[in-house]
């Protein structure tokens, strides 16, 4: 609960941060995290095409090189630190989850006020991972057999108002997209 509560303040802070204090324009973006975003991107582009094992493999080599990166210092800007969320976000343990959403914290922190949403998904999934509920509502599951589900989700922990200041949609519009996706994916 104290990483939960942290986190939340880090993010609230940031988000109060004027225009222009992140001091962003005097940082330089590395073309190989973005390449690495893209890559990991454009191997999610056909989702019902996906080989879940090559994937998987692709995904812990992009992990390992982002990783690298970050420990060499060689990621600077906010675009740096949002494409590495992403990255890490594709993980496979609380780490990775948690990690990605460090990053994603320091991309809003230096002005990406886009990856308020990131930031939002990758605690949601940690929270997942470690057996307690999400409180935002971004992750969605479908269990064989069952229907689309956000389960477990504490729906009552945080306002509309502070998802819609995460980029995140509110509670009706989130059960409406559950519902669109039961009717494409059922």
């Amino acid at each position: 609960m104290r990483v939960l509560l942290a986190s939340l303040l880090l993010l609230c802070v940031t988000l109060a941060l004027p225009a222009g204090a992140t001091g962003e324009q005097d940082r330089t973006t590395n073309a190989e995290m973005t390449a690495i975003f893209d890559a990991d991107q454009a191997a999610r582009e056909h989702p019902a095409s996906i080989d879940w094992t090559v994937l998987d493999a692709a995904d812990r080599e992009r992990r390992t090189r982002t990783q690298t990166l970050l420990d060499g210092g060689k990621l600077d800007s906010a675009d740096d630190f949002y494409h590495a969320a992403y990255v890490f976000q594709h993980g496979d343990d609380p780490e990775d989850f948690l990690k990605a959403h460090a990053l994603a914290i320091v991309a809003v922190a230096r002005g990406r006020q886009d990856a308020t949403w990131i930031a939002a998904a990758t605690l949601d999934r940690y929270l997942q991972r470690i057996g307690q509920p999400q409180i935002y509502g971004t992750q969605f599951t479908h269990p064989p057999k069952q229907k689309w589900t956000q389960e477990p989700y504490r729906r009552d922990l945080l306002s509309d108002a502070l998802r819609k200041a995460s980029g995140v949609p509110p509670l009706a519009d989130q059960e409406k997209q559950r519902e669109d996706w039961e009717r494409r994916w059922p």
